[in-house]
């Protein structure tokens, strides 16, 4: 599987007495490294060096790589509840809402490709169970602001088939789909990616909404 990696220039090393060191940098450098190496070839001392400091100065920040990774989560997955918490609150259609919330989906995915790929795309596992149930609590919170939009089409009489849960896993996979592989597989020919957009979630709400 070919993986794109959005990778800066590797930072110099930061002299002693720097000053704080952003741990949106130390994020950003682990993004890359668990992608590129898996995340358990990846180590916290690989980290440093890309961030440039020692891995003394990172463990400031964080004890280990699981607080790494599921603070790149909980980040990706804060973002995206506050776009469909305000999406969900406009007093417009709840079929036009539905729509900007997959449109605002595929839009956090490409734009933020190592992350989403990381929280979207990764193996199950990695972390215990214990350290992840709040990361999984504010997964299932993103979760029921996008559901409860589509129940609201479902309460109306709307849905040509399936459940409010049925439909809204099956438009959520569906764009996943979409994104994942245009980040994995960069090299096929695809159409522009606006028009793929777009006739993804023309087909998604026409099949699944009446008028």
């Amino acid at each position: 599987m070919t993986t794109t990696l959005k990778k800066p220039q590797r930072s110099a090393r930061k002299p002693k007495g720097d000053g704080h060191l952003r741990r949106g940098e130390i994020l950003q450098a682990a993004e890359r490294i668990f992608l590129a190496e898996g995340y358990q070839g990846a180590t916290i001392r690989k980290i440093a060096d890309e961030v440039g400091v020692s891995s003394t100065a990172l463990y400031m920040h964080f004890r280990d790589k699981d607080e790494i990774l599921l603070e790149i989560c909980d980040r990706a997955i804060e973002l995206l509840l506050k776009q469909n918490s305000e999406i969900a609150a406009r007093p417009i259609d709840a079929v036009a809402r539905v729509r900007l919330m997959l449109d605002a989906y595929m839009t956090f995915a490409l734009e933020n490709p190592n992350a989403y790929q990381l929280v979207f795309c990764g193996h199950s596992g990695i972390v215990s169970e214990d350290k992840q149930a709040a990361t999984e609590a504010l997964g299932d919170r993103c979760y029921a602001v996008w559901v409860g939009t589509v129940r609201e089409i479902a309460a109306i009489g709307r849905l040509r088939t399936g459940t409010a849960d049925s439909a809204a896993q099956s438009m959520w996979a569906a764009c996943h789909g979409l994104v994942a592989l245009l980040l994995t597989k960069p090299t096929f020919h695809w159409a522009p990616t606006a028009e793929l957009r777009v006739v993804m979630l023309d087909g998604l709400l026409y099949g699944l909404v009446t008028d």
